[in-house]
């Protein structure tokens, strides 16, 4: 699957979103810049399907289909669109997921995925203090599956207050599992995964699956 956003955009003269081209495809774990509160969810919809852009074009292997691009992709953690209520218990979030998966999804059946996840102690805890990449642990492997998913969109991670190198190879075990993963992220964190990528690709030359291009050719999209 190769998802494209062309020179996209969203509200008057871009406030909402300025133009912002990018690509996320299968296999590939790919990074994109959005500052300020918004606009991180905004283009997360975009790139999903789930919101027109005002200006640009987005394709779906090479078609502009938004139905399909929903049907395929899911929007994990956006800000007040796909996050977990905070207050709302771990195994209460398991178990809505477990549903939207098509998937036993009572108590017993979130329990039982805890335990398998190796977090069944944390199943009364409130989703908001769940540890960041247990929390993101959590969504993506849920996420993931949901019938005919093969892209994964995961908004401002950053925001949880983990480091970027915590939760980016978490990111990249998505992507060699063959799904299509797009990051939206600040400047902050994108810099931190620049770096972290780059120190490992010296290291191991053919490991990194990351995609960080655009601005000084290494980001995949700036939505400033």
């Amino acid at each position: 699957m190769l998802v494209e956003l062309a020179d996209v955009s969203k509200g008057r003269r871009g406030l909402a979103l300025p133009a912002t081209t990018l690509s996320y495809r299968s296999g590939r774990a790919a990074l994109a810049i959005a500052e300020t509160e918004q606009r991180p969810t905004v283009l997360g919809l975009v790139a999903t399907g789930r919101m027109r852009p005002d200006t640009g074009r987005v394709t779906i292997d090479g078609r502009a289909v938004p139905r399909d691009l929903r049907r395929r992709t899911a929007l994990v953690d956006a800000p007040d669109v796909s996050e977990p209520a905070p207050d709302v218990a771990l195994a209460g979030v398991v178990g809505e997921e477990l549903m939207f998966a098509g998937l036993p999804s009572d108590p017993l059946a979130a329990r039982r995925w805890l335990d398998e996840h190796g977090l069944r102690h944390l199943s009364r805890v409130p989703i908001a203090d769940v540890a960041p990449v247990d929390r993101l642990r959590v969504l993506l492997e849920l996420a993931s599956r949901r019938p005919g998913i093969e892209g994964l969109v995961l908004v401002s991670p950053d925001r949880h207050g983990a480091e970027p190198a915590q939760w980016w190879p978490l990111v990249e075990e998505f992507a060699d599992r063959g799904f299509a993963v797009l990051v939206i992220a600040g400047r902050t964190a994108a810099a931190v995964v620049a770096e972290t990528t780059g120190s490992a690709r010296r290291r191991r030359p053919r490991a990194s699956g990351v995609r960080l291009r655009g601005v000084r050719g290494r980001i995949a999209g700036d939505a400033r």
